[in-house]
């Protein structure tokens, strides 16, 4: 299940559970389309990966499936 995390690693940007800004790795590392596409040209910074759209969990599920609250804040230098 992801995690679906609330913000940009690299801006700190909101990125609630319905964006379809946000951006994921294969090991859910979370970017916003800007920081992909701007900063980090499409490659992931934690791991050498590329990215996809993440999926929006439905709203009537969040209840039984909550969203993370943790904020991983690492901007690349």
């Amino acid at each position: 299940m992801l995690e679906i995390r609330p913000t940009c690693e690299n801006c700190n940007k909101k990125l609630p559970f319905n964006s379809t800004e946000a951006m994921i790795c294969t090991f859910e590392c979370t970017f916003c389309k800007d920081c992909v596409d701007e900063v980090l040209k499409g490659v992931c910074p934690n791991c050498g990966g590329g990215f996809e759209t993440r999926p929006i969990r439905p709203a009537h599920l969040l209840n039984k499936y909550p969203v993370s609250t943790k904020i991983i804040y690492k901007p690349v230098k």
